[in-house]
């Protein structure tokens, strides 16, 4: 990675680094959130219930 490190105190306190590489790191960290909420939606019970699609067309009149 082309990152600069920014000291203070003489630590390492801030990374800078390019505009493009910040973009990709975001949406792999979006995409990361989104794996863990998917994750959590899957284990709760209440979303464990389905139906086929035919039952939710028929209740709604769509086919006979």
């Amino acid at each position: 990675m082309n990152a600069q490190f920014i000291k203070k105190n003489g630590r390492k306190a801030f990374a800078v680094l390019p505009y493009r590489k910040f973009l990709r790191m975001q949406e792999k960290l979006e995409d990361y959130a989104d794996l863990i909420a998917l994750d959590k939606a899957k284990s709760d019970p209440c979303n464990r219930k389905h139906h086929p699609l035919t039952d939710y067309m028929r209740q709604r009149g769509i086919i006979a």
